[in-house]
């Protein structure tokens, strides 16, 4: 494609991602489902014209301008994700919320290795860690979306799932970054140690800790000086150069630029920026807001597009996807343990840790760019199979849940009084 071409083409592909955006995120709203799913499902339709003899939104599904976008709409979702929740947020979910989150990333993580290695044996151990692990976190925007609709946001199991889901939110970008990092040394014919393991878990762990604990004293005298700054947009530029920054430090140190992102939503707390909402304006969260409808759709469009449903017809993918999503449905039920106790409702904790959304896309994504001798870890079909589970878990959360907390309301209509 020259770059004439292209220059035409880019504008008329963004404008056709947008749209089916758009179009995707209103029926799946109306069909009472996060918009996330429409918006994923338009991409796989979108992909897959091809077999109509119309191959031209698979092409474009490959631009790297596109991908660029979709990478930066990625790191704007995880800013945001962390945004919704403090340092201290985190710390006053107690005890309860860490082992529910815990739970629900290792029985996940075990049993999805063990699908993989049941079903592909001639894979290796390292895709089958990667897909495991792709199984690990829950999606906090679906959860808390059912939850709100449900009018039980306010309940005690509510806050422990919420607490729960943002806790291995952070355990699953720990993993991913212990997973690649097994992948890359593979990839050159490096055996990583205990000890490098080790290292990378130490290093992922020391790099969300370090970046909490120096954001929160680099963050208000960064803001404060921007404060002195004169113009429009100060405020928003300023978040966004925080969270770009964190973003490259964490793959410069070999982490996921994600896992900076996050941090650096976390650390931002309203305080830091005082100045700026003294004097009238919105906060980052508002501000950020337009950027990320724009963007992180066209993350979920590009996801959609790359799957390749005539993969799905190969031997074995579709009882690999089926086997994947039971594996995710199990293995988050053991949060529910987690759950006992207090007088809870350990079912509706369960079934709330249920969905995987936006994490387990960035997995499967990045999963197609790691190779292991020129081999992708993640090919088309494993891909299919990943989204496949990403969709169902999204679907069957919503009534599940409805179900479980409707039985508890019924049996008990006031709001459970055990600990957040």
């Amino acid at each position: 494609m020259t770059d004439a071409s292209h220059a035409t083409t880019l504008p008329l592909a963004l404008a056709a991602i947008l749209v089916a955006a758009r179009l995707g995120g209103d029926l799946a709203e109306r069909l009472r489902q996060p918009a996330v799913l429409g918006e994923l499902l338009l991409g796989v339709v979108l992909g897959n014209l091809d077999l109509a003899g119309l191959g031209w939104f698979r092409q474009v599904a490959a631009d790297p301008a596109l991908q660029g976008l979709a990478s930066l709409g990625v790191i704007l979702l995880l800013f945001e994700v962390g945004l919704e929740s403090t340092v201290a947020d985190m710390r006053r979910v107690g005890a309860r919320a860490f082992w529910v989150a815990t739970l629900g990333v290792i029985v996940p993580w075990v049993l999805g290795t063990g699908v993989a290695r049941l079903l592909l044996p001639d894979r290796g151990i390292h895709v089958a860690l990667f897909l495991g692990a792709a199984l690990t976190a829950t999606s906090v925007g679906i959860t808390a979306r059912v939850l709100r609709d449900l009018g039980r946001s306010q309940t005690a199991e509510a806050r422990i799932i919420l607490g729960a889901a943002v806790i291995d939110d952070v355990m699953g970008l720990v993993i991913l970054a212990a997973v690649t990092s097994l992948v890359q040394s593979a990839d050159t014919g490096r055996a990583l140690s205990a000890g490098g393991l080790a290292l990378i878990l130490a290093k992922a762990v020391g790099f969300l800790g370090g970046a909490l604990w120096l954001g929160q004293r680099v963050a208000p005298r960064l803001f404060g000086a921007a404060a002195h700054l004169r113009g429009n947009g100060v405020l928003l530029a300023t978040a966004l150069v925080f969270c770009l920054a964190l973003a490259w430090l964490a793959s410069a140190i070999g982490l996921a630029a994600i896992v900076g992102a996050y941090a650096a939503g976390l650390l931002l707390e309203r305080v830091h920026y005082r100045d700026f909402l003294d004097r009238g304006e919105h906060g980052v969260e508002e501000l950020v807001k337009p950027i990320s409808q724009t963007l992180v759709p066209v993350f979920f469009v590009l996801m959609g597009m790359q799957v390749e449903l005539r993969s799905l017809a190969e031997p074995g993918m579709l009882a690999l996807a089926a086997a994947l999503v039971a594996a995710a449905v199990v293995g988050k039920q053991a949060c529910a343990l987690g759950g006992l106790g207090g007088g809870l409702d350990a079912l509706s904790i369960g079934i709330g840790m249920i969905p995987r959304g936006e994490v387990g896309l960035i997995f499967a994504s990045l999963g197609l760019t790691l190779r292991i001798g020129g081999v992708p870890v993640v090919d088309p079909a494993l891909y299919a199979a990943i989204v496949a589970m990403v969709l169902v878990t999204t679907v069957v959360t919503p009534p599940l849940l409805g179900w479980s907390m409707r039985r508890r309301r019924d049996a008990d209509p006031a709001p459970s009084p055990g600990p957040a």
